[in-house]
């Protein structure tokens, strides 16, 4: 990819708040023109500091930040023409829905014809057309969220950054809404760089998702190869339901390794980022990639399994084992009638193959 093909480029920034510690290090990422691009990690990694400084509300320690390849770090934030919305929506209460979308517009010193023009088209957009005239105390918070993302968009920018924009919604509302963001965001070819630490809502939206811990990007992809490819014990245990065993490396057998974890047994794992002998390793195993009584031979890791407990979720059934000394193993059984037999206190053979077992960096 060129940089033309670029909107948003981070180079070389850091970013302390006290002149010691850096809350972001070294942060180089290119977010092309169109891209929804989210910056997902835990509490405290770095992803909202970078987004407070693409909007130029925080200044960079160090390094560059570029919008359409002009160096932004000395323009103030209402000279960016970026798009924003928040988690608590910063609606004006004063004002009805029309006038707080309208308030962008004239800040602009745009003709009167042309804001109410634009207001409607943004109303349209995210369907609330019949609700100019309310106040935000009239919304729900599903409505007052949808306005905030039409505020957003009202004057037409080239990227709109979201800072938890769900986060205070009820689960089903945030759900609908993560779709309608998606679906906004692919009729117009916006590029939307977005801020959460829910996974789930970050495999739902993004092109690409950029995993920060500690200040630093552990791995950037798209959704399926975050999920399936982890490149580190950080990122397999932070995108999705894990299974995960620590131990030392005994056999390297090139595309795979022998790992012997606390109680002498062996697992056969694909070796992804690892050492090599005598090295520790995480292995790191989906739930949905275990087979319950699998036929003997046909996997290299066969072992014992007890069912701790079963719970029913419609397409499948959550079993927790005690595998190899861990009662927290755990196994998606699809909901079949093959599986009814399977109760809380059976003891039965799981297994899984080596490709899905990756072999990882040691992980506390």
């Amino acid at each position: 990819m060129s940089n033309n093909d670029h909107l948003v480029r981070f180079v070389d920034i850091q970013k302390s708040y006290d002149g010691e510690s850096l809350v972001v290090k070294n942060l180089n990422l290119d977010v092309a023109k169109g891209e929804f691009l989210t910056m997902l990690g835990p509490s405290g990694s770095g992803k909202t500091t970078c987004l407070m400084m693409l909007a130029g509300f925080e200044p960079a320690t160090h390094g560059e930040i570029y919008l359409n390849e002009q160096p932004i770090n000395k323009v103030p934030p209402h000279k960016r023409g970026i798009g924003m919305v928040f988690q608590n929506y910063a609606l004006f209460p004063h004002m009805t829905v029309a006038e707080n979308l309208a308030f962008p517009l004239e800040v602009r010193h745009m003709d009167k014809s042309e804001r109410e023009q634009r207001v409607n088209r943004a109303l349209d957009m995210v369907q609330l057309g019949a609700f100019g005239d309310r106040r935000p105390a009239q919304l729900s918070g599903g409505q007052a969220q949808r306005v905030a993302v039409a505020r957003s968009l009202v004057f037409d920018p080239d990227l709109v950054l979201m800072d938890e924009p769900l986060g205070a919604l009820d689960k089903n509302l945030r759900e609908q809404m993560q779709y309608e963001i998606k679906h906004i965001h692919e009729n117009l070819g916006l590029t939307v760089v977005y801020v959460t630490h829910d996974q789930s809502e970050a495999l739902t939206m993004s092109n690409r998702i950029a995993v920060f811990d500690d200040g630093i990007i552990q791995q950037c992809a798209p959704p399926e190869v975050l999920y399936e490819e982890p490149e580190n014990a950080f990122c397999a245990n932070f995108i999705g339901e894990n299974n995960r065993f620590l131990g030392e490396v005994k056999e390297d057998n090139g595309d795979t390794v022998k790992v012997e974890i606390e109680n002498h047994a062996t697992v056969v794992a694909k070796k992804v980022n690892v050492g090599g002998v005598g090295d520790r390793s995480t292995l790191s195993l989906r739930p949905e990639r275990v087979t319950v009584n699998p036929e003997p031979g046909s996997v290299p890791n066969i072992f014992s399994g007890l069912a701790e407990e079963l719970i029913y979720l419609g397409d499948h059934i959550r079993t927790r084992f005690t595998v190899l000394g861990h009662d927290d193993f755990i196994v998606k059984i699809p909901n079949s009638a093959v599986h009814a037999h399977l109760k809380e206190g059976d003891t039965v053979n799981i297994g899984w193959n080596a490709e899905d077992c990756r072999a990882l960096d040691p992980s506390d």
